[in-house]
């Protein structure tokens, strides 16, 4: 099948321009799916994974749209009016789309903002009341503004939903269905909503909410790009360590990822890391959004080898070359396995997924390879893959007071986490 280029398709000249300064010679295959009828005014509901370039899609179409429809005159109701609102899940998510959006519509004219929760309450207000013609945002702050009547969404001309699948698991489907219901009536609007699957619950959302959308999947059966090389090891916990500081020196990526199914692994990591010489940081849902951001430059910029995280960051990482992705902890989700390794081979690049599958979690493995439909292929490590760890024992003190957990619940679980503290003296010999 022949590729489909930019120019072929019915695209503003200064839209093609934003494309060129991105770096995008052909469609990916939503691209190639999506914009031949996006691009003529109807409705999407699409499902594809993470890194295949649904984002462009939907801001190309955004876009045009916006261009080749003159700007109406403002209604005297003393509110300003988006033309455009994009609504996603999680604050990293929403960046990336401003950083996507200024890219892409560099040449366009618009004006474009973003908000979302952990910034300054304040500037980001006044940035509302300035106006704006595209509004990418998270719900929470979104409705926060709203409610307070600094803006209208009665003159919206797109709306746009990413990853609806994760608004539902965030707990987001009545801010959703409240933002809807307070929007441009369905056919006086352009609405697409992109999720990486289309469950009943996200397709009820947008045959309720939207105007006869067209529903396009990508590779459905297919939950992993060809381009990941997934690789399966079984280890038991009081080693896991050791295999992993193996595992990185014989790997030698230049930007790691690794995964972790609980904050309070995720820290201990962190800190086992840096006892062990590698620069290393933690980015999870509790940490402040400037430093989030800052983690996030440093990783992106190179300052920064090694990012841990927790899934609830794992859909909010959007950084390019990123050769391999550790999970040190087998999701509990099948889904979170997928969008976790999803953060390599972005673009159609390659890299490693790496799982290391423990007593703990291995009653995970059987659901995560059965939403796969295939098998993760196992590779036994030899002895010399465990890497004794450097003497001493760490501090392993909580960073933020735990909030919201029944205390005597709080002390079983802690309890039982020392109890299974990894061990960082060197590995006994067989």
């Amino acid at each position: 099948m022949s590729q489909i280029t930019f120019e072929s398709l019915p695209i503003p000249d200064v839209v093609l321009k934003g494309i060129k300064d991105a770096d995008f010679k052909y469609c990916t295959s939503i691209q190639a799916k999506t914009l031949p009828i996006s691009l003529s005014g109807q409705d999407i509901a699409g499902q594809a994974q993470t890194g295949t370039g649904k984002t462009a899609a939907f801001l190309i179409t955004l876009f045009t749209r916006l261009l080749n429809n003159p700007k109406p005159k403002p209604k005297n109701t003393g509110w300003v009016a988006p033309r455009a609102l994009v609504i996603a899940p999680t604050r990293e998510l929403a960046r990336q789309i401003e950083i996507d959006a200024r890219l892409i519509g560099g040449h366009c004219e618009l004006k474009i903002v973003c908000i979302y929760g952990g910034m300054d309450y304040e500037k980001q207000r006044n940035q509302i009341k300035e106006g704006s013609d595209v509004l990418i945002a998270t719900p929470g702050r979104i409705i926060d503004y709203y409610k307070q009547k600094l803006f209208s969404l009665k003159e919206l001309e797109v709306l746009i939903v990413d990853e609806a699948d994760r608004m539902f698991d965030m707990g987001f489907i009545l801010d959703l269905r409240y933002l809807f219901r307070n929007c441009s009536p369905y056919d006086k609007r352009q609405s697409m909503l992109f999720s990486a699957t289309l469950n009943y619950k996200v397709m009820e959302l947008a045959y309720e909410h939207m105007n006869n959308p067209i529903k396009i999947m990508v590779e459905p059966g297919k939950a992993v790009v060809d381009e990941i090389k997934q690789l399966l090891y079984h280890v038991g916990l009081h080693e896991k360590f050791n295999l992993l500081l193996g595992l990185l020196k014989k790997e030698a990526g230049e930007k790691v990822l690794i995964f972790c199914n609980t904050k309070m692994w995720a820290e201990r990591l962190e800190i086992l890391l840096k006892h062990n010489d590698y620069v290393a940081a933690l980015i999870s849902g509790d940490l402040h959004q400037k430093k989030r951001i800052n983690v996030l430059e440093d990783f992106k910029m190179g300052r920064l080898n090694i990012l841990i995280a927790t899934d609830v960051a794992s859909r909010g990482i959007h950084v390019d070359n990123i050769t391999h992705v550790i999970n040190y902890d087998v999701p509990q989700d099948p889904e979170d396995y997928v969008h976790r390794i999803g953060r390599t081979a972005r673009a159609g690049a390659a890299g490693k997924a790496i799982t290391l599958c423990c007593e703990n979690y291995a009653s995970h493995l059987e659901r995560v390879e059965q939403y796969l439909k295939n098998k993760i292929p196992v590779v036994w490590a030899e002895e010399e893959l465990f890497l004794a760890a450097k003497e001493g024992a760490p501090s392993f003190k909580r960073r933020t007071p735990i909030k919201h957990e029944n205390r005597n619940q709080t002390a079983k679980t802690n309890q039982r986490q020392n109890s299974h503290s990894p061990k960082i003296k060197s590995r006994r010999p067989r």
